[in-house]
Order: structure tokens, then sequence, then C-alpha cells
């Protein structure tokens, strides 16, 4: 059984990101939400363009107050406001009224702002005297033209879009997104549009819908298979099907060791490597990875596709997106290294946190914020069968090896999901 760390390197060294060149499109901007930049972006403009105020208030040269007893300046006639190009020049002893964002008149290099002035008639008289400098944007403070703006790998949101259309990009090359197959495997698995009432012993397959919905949430395509019996020739029709239509596949059930798990079977059968059968996490256990030849994919000729056969029970097969499939996504669709790995923090349990201590274990809950301080809140079933007590879930408590127990109110190690 391997460790949760040494399962995470072999599935990341596993995983060969997506070429630039041909995993790529190029998309309009307005199209680009939560897709990774496929090539850096190169300002070509200096930002600011130009000085200018960032403050409403008045411009003027710090020679004129930097040794005045009286701080008074003349007023000239003209006013700056945002977006007017201004050839004026300062003469000395005189301030001009500017507005935020307004181009600073040649010779002006201080900013006053106008909660600390008083005007009287056409002179300004300043309350306290203004550092050379101040409340003044620099052209080309923020970056130059020349630098990048934004690395490949960056997976572009708000800020990110948004300054891609200051710097006037129209379209950019994003990865594709990776097609990820779903099969769901069992003979109690019934599906959600089924006519037939719910015979006892059987239950809705609820995986194809959770795993699919957090392959998008990832950022991919969701390829469901639909539901398989645990039948031999037909899972491995299905899997053949799945494995040359999509980037990576993921079977739930039928990776443990009962007379009807058939996933590693079948997968050797078809000539793959197998590198993780089991891992020392609870919830997850039973994990099956393994990479199948080049000529078996027909999407990506020149890598190793891979398969994930994840637990059957709804929370395990989530917990093993989240902690292993979810970053060899990421890795796979050209995200940088930030996005490979889970984001651990620390936050307060208010309620005692148990394990067993044999496996790395993730307990599920709610994180929330009181007073600024990020708290922790379980929930009462773990369950990995118990799909229900996860409503609500958005992060989860890890226990190491040998580590079983936190008390209520001292800090847990936190898994955001």
């Amino acid at each position: 059984m391997l460790s949760v760390a040494e399962t995470e390197k072999i599935i990341l060294d596993l995983v060969k990101p997506f070429d630039p060149q041909v995993d790529s499109e190029i998309l309009p901007l307005s199209k680009v939400l939560n897709r990774i930049l496929a090539e850096d972006i190169t300002s070509e403009l200096d930002f600011p363009h130009w000085d200018n105020s960032a403050m409403d208030g008045y411009a003027l040269r710090y020679a004129d107050v930097e040794n005045l007893q009286e701080l008074k300046l003349a007023i000239a006639s003209d006013e700056i406001p945002a977006g007017v190009a201004i050839a004026q020049s300062l003469n000395q002893g005189e301030c001009v009224r500017i507005f935020t964002g307004g181009m600073l008149p040649i010779s002006a290099d201080t900013i006053v702002m106008q909660e600390d002035t008083e005007r009287i008639d056409d002179f300004l008289y300043l309350k306290v005297k203004p550092t050379q400098g101040e409340y003044v944007r620099r052209k080309g403070e923020f970056i130059q033209a020349g630098a990048t703006l934004i690395k490949a790998g960056t997976k572009l949101g708000a800020t990110e879009i948004g300054a891609l259309a200051s710097a006037r990009c129209q379209t950019v090359k994003v990865y594709r997104q990776p097609k990820i197959a779903i099969i769901s495997t069992g003979n109690e698995l019934v599906s959600l549009d089924s006519s037939q009432p719910i015979q006892l012993g059987q239950i809705i397959d609820s995986n194809l819908y959770a795993l699919s919905t957090l392959i998008e949430q990832s950022g991919a395509i969701a390829i469901p298979f639909g539901t398989v019996r645990d039948h031999q020739a037909e899972l491995e029709s299905v899997m053949q099907q799945a494995i040359t239509s999509a980037d990576i596949v993921i079977s739930t059930g039928g990776v443990s060791v009962g007379d009807y798990d058939y996933v590693e079977e079948i997968l050797e059968k078809m000539g793959a490597d197998i590198h993780v059968r089991s891992v020392a996490i609870k919830p997850g256990k039973p994990l099956t990875v393994a990479s199948l030849a080049p000529f078996i994919n027909v999407n990506r000729s020149e890598d190793n596709l891979l398969y994930f056969g994840v637990p059957g029970n709804p929370v395990s097969a989530m917990m093993s997106f989240w902690r292993f499939i979810r970053g060899a996504i990421a890795k796979l669709n050209g995200a940088n290294e930030t996005y490979w790995y889970p984001q651990l923090i620390k936050a307060i349990a208010i309620e005692d946190l148990h394990s067993q201590g044999r496996r790395e274990t993730y307990l599920w809950g709610t994180l929330t914020y009181q007073k600024g301080s990020p708290i922790f809140q379980p929930v009462k079933n773990y369950s990995s069968g118990n799909l229900i007590s996860a409503i609500g879930t958005n992060a989860l408590a890890v226990m190491r090896i040998n580590q079983t127990y936190v008390p209520a109110g001292d800090e847990a190690i936190i898994m955001l999901i």
C-alpha cells in the first residue's frame, strides 16, 4: 500500500502536460474565463500609459513649495479631467486643478489632494506640505512595454481578463479543455432517468453526476459513458470506447478484491502499466492508477493516457478526485505548479476530530470564519457511502498517519476543496 505522498508523486510524474502548439486554441477574450493561458502575454503598452493623478486635487511643481513659508500658489485657468491630452506646462509658482486619472502637465511632479487645500479666488493655500511625487502614477510604473504581463499556465479569472483587456488583447491562446471519460460500474446501479421504480438492493448512480460536476469545475469536459453492469466483456467494451475518446478515464467501482471487480484484469489485458493499486488513505483506499500505450489513444498520439479506477462509494470517489485527480487534470491542462497540489491551511476544530491513525484520514465538513479566523465544523457521520453527510462540504480535515486525535479548540490541517 502506497502513502498519499507517494501516490501523488507517481500520478504527477505520469502526467505529460498538453503541447501548447498542438493542444491549444485561440479564443476571444469574452470566452476564456477559467481557461489556462497557453503562451506568455507581453504588454505592448506602458502601464500607466503616461504620468497621471491618483487623486482629485491640484498638480504642482514640488520645487515651488519646497522652501515656501506660506504654501500659496497661483491657480491656472485650465482644468485637467481624465481622458484629455494636455500639452500645457506649469509656470513657476503655479498649480492646476486635476482629477483622478488626469494626465500630468509638463513640469508638474506632485499632486496635493483636494482635502488638503483651500481655494481663495485664484490662489490655492496648502494646509500641509506635500511629499515630492505624492499621488502621481508614473508612466510604466506598473509594467513597461515589452515586459511579460501574464505567464503561460495562469488560470484566467476576472483580474487577468481585465488586465488583458487593458492591454488590448482581443484574443488569447489557451489550452484546450481536457476530455475526461466517466464509467460507473455495478449491478446495483440504476440510471437517474430510469422509468422503472427502484428495486430492493438498487441505488441511483450518483457518481456519474458528482464526478461530472467536479470535472467541469476543474475546467475539463466530462464525457459520461453511463452505467455498466459487473460483466467483464461488457465492461471491457465500454472501457475501450472511453479510452479512445478521452485524455483521462475515470471508472467507479470494480477496483477492490471482490469476484466482480474486473477493472485491473481488463487493464492488464489491454497492456496497461498499473502503477497504483491501493493507497493508505481513508476514505479511498482502493485506487487503481494505470497508463496505457499511445497506440490505444487516438487523441494524444505521443503520450500515454491515464486511467483512474476509484472506489464506488460516493464520498470515496469524490475524495479520490479531490486528492489526486484534480491535480492531474491541472498539470495535463498546462496549469502552473500552483494548481497541482491541494491548498492547505490551519483552522480551529470546533469539535473533537478522531482517526484510527493507520491511514491518512480526511474528515469532511465546513470551513467558516469567526472574527476573521478560520473555523472547521466536522460532520456527524463519516461513512463513505453517506453522500448526504457531504452536502455543503467545502473543506477536509487532514489527519496524518499515527495522528488519532485533535481536541476541540486546537488547530487542524484543513484542505480546501
